[in-house]
């Protein structure tokens, strides 16, 4: 799928040496709240939200010069806001020298603390099913669902096949159903 005509106005701009701020402005403006969703849905928490959406917004900046737009804008941005986003959890995971099932409890945490929080609501069961997911069905899942991307999109972000991305969300969402049936 090629890139819109409005992205290609965006990188036009971006390209020209004199209003190359103005395109990278106008491109954060464009995505700025999808991704940061996108990230938040994986992380958690706003803060850490936050500091991996500037490390995106950092790597863009520095490879947009090499983007070859033989896929769209959006695709190539969430794919190095998934990667960033998976490369925070790793580094929280080696910095705390803990396992994957206790990151994921701190998240639950995290989760909990929030002030909106309340776990009777079916909302928050389902962020808490979510958060019980292996990191990868969790990203499928919240690709899918909450950015109903495309299952075509979503093997170019991800690298992965089509089938395998269906057989994750299946799995994903059977997971999910039986957390908030046994919770």
């Amino acid at each position: 799928m090629a890139v819109t005509q409005d992205d290609k106005a965006l990188l036009a701009l971006y390209r020209h040496p004199d209003t190359r701020e103005k395109g990278f402005t106008e491109i954060i403006r464009k995505y700025q709240e999808r991704l940061y969703w996108h990230v938040r849905r994986l992380v958690i928490d706003h803060e850490d939200a936050n500091d991996v959406l500037q490390n995106v917004f950092i790597k863009v900046w520095k490879n947009l010069e090499g983007f070859r737009e033989d896929a769209q804008l959006f695709t190539w941005l969430y794919k190095i806001a998934t990667n960033e986003s998976l490369t925070f959890l790793e580094q929280q995971k080696r910095k705390s020298a803990v396992s994957l099932s206790d990151v994921e409890t701190g998240l639950g945490n995290k989760l909990r603390a929030d002030s909106q929080f309340d776990a009777n609501k079916l909302e928050w069961k389902l962020q808490k099913a979510i958060l019980s997911l292996p990191e990868k069905q969790r990203v499928v899942f919240n690709l899918r669902y909450y950015d109903e991307m495309p299952y075509e999109e979503m093997s170019r972000v991800l690298e992965t096949s089509e089938g395998a991305l269906k057989a994750s969300y299946h799995h994903a969402v059977k997971k999910i159903e039986e957390f908030i049936k046994n919770s």
